[in-house]
């Protein structure tokens, strides 16, 4: 376990993942108003934390092993197929939930068939994925420049 943690290819996904998090409370608070601490554990929202991880994955499976390795080859396709699931799939299930829940509140009005809505924050806009991307890849390149010269 001590090794994952020295291990850049482990410790900035990580890193860049909590970050876009943590964006995510700052991003809230500033535009709503409002703290709201449950965003940190959240699907979701602006930055993505999905696209922040795979694509500081992707970045120092290439610093570390080579834009030429079968890694890197496996890491960018990796973070390829998760971005376009944010983008798509999830971003359409989220839209169908919405319409589900304005269905169920509009025919069962007085009398809900349950307490529970669907959630409705799933995937990310295309700006979200892409703000995500460029804060994980630039924060795993800029780190990782920084340690291997010594600053």
């Amino acid at each position: 376990m001590n090794g994952a943690l020295t291990n850049p290819v482990v410790v900035y996904p990580l890193f860049a993942w909590g970050l876009a998090q943590m964006l995510k409370i700052a991003i809230h608070y500033w535009r709503c108003h409002e703290f709201s601490p449950r965003l940190l554990i959240s699907a979701g929202g602006m930055p993505s934390s999905h696209s922040a991880f795979v694509c500081a994955l992707a970045v120092a499976v290439a610093l570390r092993e080579g834009m030429d390795s079968s890694l890197f080859a496996l890491a960018l396709g990796l973070a390829g197929i998760v971005m376009y699931d944010a983008t798509g799939v999830r971003r359409a299930a989220g839209h169908q939930a919405t319409v589900l829940n304005q269905i169920v509140e509009e025919l069962f009005q007085g009398h809900p068939i349950s307490d529970r809505k669907l959630t409705e924050l799933l995937g990310h806009t295309p700006t979200q994925v892409v703000v995500g991307a460029i804060c994980g890849g630039f924060l795993t390149l800029f780190g990782m420049m920084l340690v291997w010269h010594g600053a």
